[in-house]
């Protein structure tokens, strides 16, 4: 039987595959789960691959019905109607991935020259002696040894060794035999380690749902391990609002805050460090960013005035302290920088999201959207930057939504309706290919866009009778999922407080985008691209989110969806010095639209509520 080599990239799946088996059967045996509510009939063009090298099967009619012409011209094609006819390397977009794989992809890198502001080197030292044999007397210091080493085996000026450092040089000098490994940092010895290993550098988005941590080698530049972990902050408010208010409201409270998250980047170290077959005492450099509030909480810094008019930081400027400082386990004088924020409610977060997407450097209208439990928007026009915060809320994560969840075994992540004799039809994937049992925030937002398609809310969010809405305690829901089908004991429902929740946090997001534009005086027609990032912002259907009135109504190809662009974004300015200053212009830069004081956020938000 005919085979060929395929390459699913940035999986790194590689392997066989028959030239009689369509690529998405070939993806699963290869271990890349592909998003297919349509069970591979080719009606759902959930399933696109982008051609990178090689050759597939001629483009079939239901292809050219569910992509358009540049799409197609930009070789993307759907996996369950194409088959290999050479060896092919193909580029999976995130949005095609299921969601357990989506979270273990990378947002989109950019190659970035490696510049880490620390270096290491090896020294070999005399010991100390008394005057008889060889050498003479040596009797210099441990400290004056090491600096003296560097500067005549490397031509290193270095001033002084970390505190912590000189507390463990001298036993690991003689354990290891007068070798060292020797981290720099402007000057300063900031660890001394075994004659070899790995540089290493950690990387956090610190949100205010989840975190997501990279552990990276600083000389090569590799990701060596990545993980998300949730937020153990969120017992204190889910939202940043609740947590700031709680913080000013009690030092207590705060320091628990404080401690939470410490407690919770630590383990993740830890983590990150074990599957590579590292320690975190190995880490020598950490980048953090997260949104204002995040950003104060973990430094200690103090919040009232984040919560008062006129919402201001307590610092703008980049922030650079001792790991140690921030109660990170870390290298002895390893240090932590925290990118710059641009105002109370714009945080390092989103002006990494702009370092990682380049959309100072775009040309034309530029709309930089980065999804979450608070969503920041970045408008771009001629290389002019102007951000908002926007209060979205939870429900893009599944809270407040009544069979809502977040993406793990059995949710909902992509789901469609089709007619049926008896009312409708539910045809969805869930995470695992497990029996359902909730829904997802791209599940939620699918669901959403389903039913007013077919008309069972109108557009105001009011559920109609109707077949498969049912009244429960006085208000109407719609069942998807009966319970004979689900993994529950109950049916899977979307109810009329869902839809009026969902209504909220896309009506303050699509408010802000539209003030945005009105403060330059331009038109959705004019945006040339919408860059969408986030953890949520990669799961999304878009054509559902357009179909709610979320985003823009513009045509698919002028939507990009990122990743995690605030991770990437951090892991640039871990690794390059000119990164580090580039995110400081950028924030000096960017300009602020704050929409509470806006006298038309009222107006446009309660239209942008209509579906």
């Amino acid at each position: 039987m005919n085979s060929h080599v395929v390459d699913f990239q940035p999986i790194g799946r590689r392997g066989e595959c028959p030239a009689d088996e369509p690529l998405i059967e070939c993806a699963r045996e290869l271990g890349v789960t592909l998003v297919n509510v349509c069970g591979g009939v080719g009606t759902c063009g959930r399933c696109q691959v982008v051609v990178l090298e090689g050759e597939l099967s001629e483009v079939t009619s239901r292809e050219r019905k569910n992509l358009t012409a540049e799409q197609l011209a930009q070789g993307r094609r759907l996996a369950c109607q194409a088959y290999l006819r050479s060896d092919c390397r193909l580029l999976v977009p995130p949005e095609s991935l299921t969601t357990p794989q989506r979270t273990q992809v990378e947002g989109h890198e950019i190659p970035v020259r490696l510049d880490p502001l620390v270096r290491q080197v090896t020294l070999e030292l005399a010991p100390p002696s008394l005057g008889s044999g060889e050498g003479g007397e040596d009797l210099r210091d441990d400290e004056t040894r090491v600096l003296e080493g560097l500067r005549v085996q490397h031509e290193v000026v270095a001033e002084r060794i970390d505190i912590d450092v000189l507390r463990v040089l001298s036993p690991r000098l003689r354990a290891q035999d007068w070798r060292l490994r020797v981290a720099l940092r402007d000057g300063e010895v900031i660890h001394a380690g075994a004659p070899s290993g790995p540089l290493l550098g950690l990387a956090v988005d610190l949100g205010t749902t989840k975190i997501a941590g990279y552990l990276v080698d600083l000389e090569s530049g590799e990701t060596l391990a990545t993980e998300g972990i949730m937020n153990p902050q969120i017992a204190y408010g889910e939202d940043v609002v609740g947590r700031a208010t709680r913080a000013q409201r009690s030092p207590e409270d705060a320091a628990r805050m404080q401690e939470l998250v410490t407690e919770a980047l630590n383990g993740l170290a830890a983590s990150l460090c074990e599957a590579v077959g590292v320690t975190p005492d190995e880490i020598v450099s950490a980048v953090v960013v997260g949104n204002t509030a995040m950003h104060h909480l973990f430094l200690g810094l103090p919040v009232r005035q984040l919560i008062r008019s006129p919402y201001v930081p307590a610092v703008r400027d980049g922030v650079e302290v001792k790991a140690r400082d921030a109660q990170l386990d870390l290298a002895p004088g390893a240090g932590v920088y925290l990118l710059p924020n641009v105002a109370g409610y714009v945080g390092a977060d989103h002006v990494a999201m702009l370092l990682a997407t380049e959309t100072a450097r775009a040309r034309g209208v530029v709309l930089a959207i980065d999804i979450g439990t608070n969503t920041e928007v970045c408008l771009a026009n001629q290389g002019r930057l102007t951000s908002t915060s926007c209060a979205s809320g939870p429900a893009f994560e599944g809270a407040h939504i009544e069979y809502g969840m977040r993406a793990a075994r059995g949710a909902i992540e992509y789901l469609r309706l089709s007619e049926a004799e008896a009312g409708y039809r539910c045809h969805y994937q869930t995470i695992s290919d497990a029996p359902p049992v909730g829904l997802c925030g791209s599940g939620v937002l699918d669901a959403l866009a389903e039913i007013r398609r077919l008309g069972i809310v109108d557009r105001t969010g009011r559920m109609q009778e109707g077949p498969g809405v049912r009244a429960v305690n006085g208000e109407r829901e719609f069942v998807l999922v009966g319970e004979e089908e689900s993994g529950l004991d109950t049916a899977i429902t979307i109810t009329q407080k869902d839809v009026r929740e969902l209504q909220l946090a896309k009506g303050a997001m699509r408010a802000g985008i539209q003030l945005l534009l009105e403060a330059q005086g331009l038109s959705e027609e004019r945006i040339d691209e919408v860059v969408i990032a986030g953890a949520f912002g990669s799961y999304i259907n878009v054509e559902s989110a357009v179909a709610i009135g979320m985003l823009p109504d513009l045509p698919p190809e002028r939507f990009r969806q990122v990743g995690n662009a605030a991770g990437v974004g951090a892991k640039l300015a871990l690794l390059s010095r000119e990164k580090r200053r580039e995110a400081e212009t950028l924030a000096r830069n960017t300009g602020y639209l704050e929409l509470s004081t806006t006298t038309e956020f009222r107006r446009r938000f309660a239209e942008a509520m209509g579906l």
